[in-house]
């Protein structure tokens, strides 16, 4: 794309003949097509100019610089930083040496704007794609599983109580309403002897080398059970292929979706009253488990490498936005690190 902000000076060039320190951004620069992926952005993000006039970013490297945040866990004002000391980044997004630079508020109202035009799914699809072109993904079966992502906002219990009518019967008094933050998706669920406030992530993985094939963000209190089908729908993965999850999945209405859409079913056995596990469930379960390790270490790498156990945003809309970024950066670092 030509414009003032990524065309290329002498000082480009000259970086350019350097090139990268950082070796992992060359791989996803060899990993990755962006003329598609900017197809894809320039058919819905039509903005020409600024809030004060000026002209826009291109959304191509705006996009980019998502992404670098999430591999370096930079807030809005890091990013503006980094962009501005780091030769790397501004090789990776390619914004010109010698333009202006976004600013942390421009940043945060581009990420928005992909939220209100819907892309962040079509994105994570066309990355997952190309990933998938390479053979580096391979859909011959998923892996299920949920974990629990606090809010950013710290619980804090408020009672609401309403103004009381002398005119109106006790009886008729309504209970008053009770309130934790201002974050009014998010509710509480107990897991062991501790109460969480928050979401619940529900992630789908491939069974063969742990890429994130689809997910999405529930409040906490949602059971498991209840979002199979939705997860295996974002999947993506064919007739035939195997589903495997945990014991919570375990329900006669989750292994009738699987037999409807002719996929296998490997949801754990559950242990019922008076009716315990037999030889052949507990085998079947032991095999089960010896796979499911990969989701759970992808779950493992968002929260302890991508911070995910904390949502930056508030509401159920940013945090499946937040889902998706970090599903994208995550799949293409694990690409990237397939790579010779």
């Amino acid at each position: 794309m030509t414009d003032k902000f990524t065309t290329k000076g002498f000082a480009d060039y000259f970086i350019e003949q350097r090139g990268y320190t950082d070796t992992f951004l060359e791989k996803i620069d060899m990993l990755i097509n962006w003329k598609n992926i900017e197809s894809l952005l320039n058919k819905k993000y039509k903005k020409v100019e600024s809030a004060d006039g000026r002209p826009a970013y291109p959304p191509l490297p705006m996009f980019k610089l998502l992404l670098l945040q999430r591999w370096n866990n930079l807030s809005d004002p890091q990013a503006e930083a980094a962009l501005k000391d780091r030769i790397s980044f501004i090789l990776f997004t390619g914004f010109s040496i010698s333009s202006s630079i976004p600013d942390y508020s421009t940043i945060c109202r581009f990420r928005n704007n992909l939220l209100e035009l819907n892309l962040y799914e079509k994105l994570m699809d066309e990355i997952n794609s190309q990933i998938e072109s390479k053979g580096l993904m391979v859909r011959e079966g998923a892996i299920v599983d949920a974990t629990i992502i606090e809010s950013s906002r710290r619980p804090r219990k408020v009672i609401e109580v309403m103004p009381e009518d002398r005119h109106e019967e006790k009886s008729e008094i309504s209970a008053p309403a009770v309130t934790y933050s201002d974050d009014p998706d998010a509710n509480w669920i107990k897991k062991g002897k501790r109460a969480y406030y928050g979401y619940k992530g529900h992630i789908s993985v491939d069974a063969k080398v742990g890429f994130i094939l689809g997910g999405h963000i529930t409040p906490a209190s949602t059971a498991d059970t209840t979002e199979l089908e939705r997860i295996v729908n974002e999947s993506g993965i064919p007739e035939g292929s195997p589903v495997f999850a945990d014991k919570g999945y375990a329900s006669a209405g989750n292994r009738s979706i699987l037999a409807d859409k002719k996929l296998i079913d490997g949801i754990m056995h559950k242990a019922h009253r008076n009716k315990p596990l037999t030889s052949a469930q507990r085998i079947i379960n032991r095999l089960i488990s010896s796979v499911r390790y990969k989701v759970e270490q992808s779950i493992g790498t968002l929260k302890r490498g991508y911070q995910f156990f904390r949502m930056r945003y508030k509401g159920l809309k940013k945090g499946n936005m937040e889902f998706l970024l970090n599903a994208m950066a995550f799949n293409l670092k694990k690409a990237a690190a397939m790579i010779a």
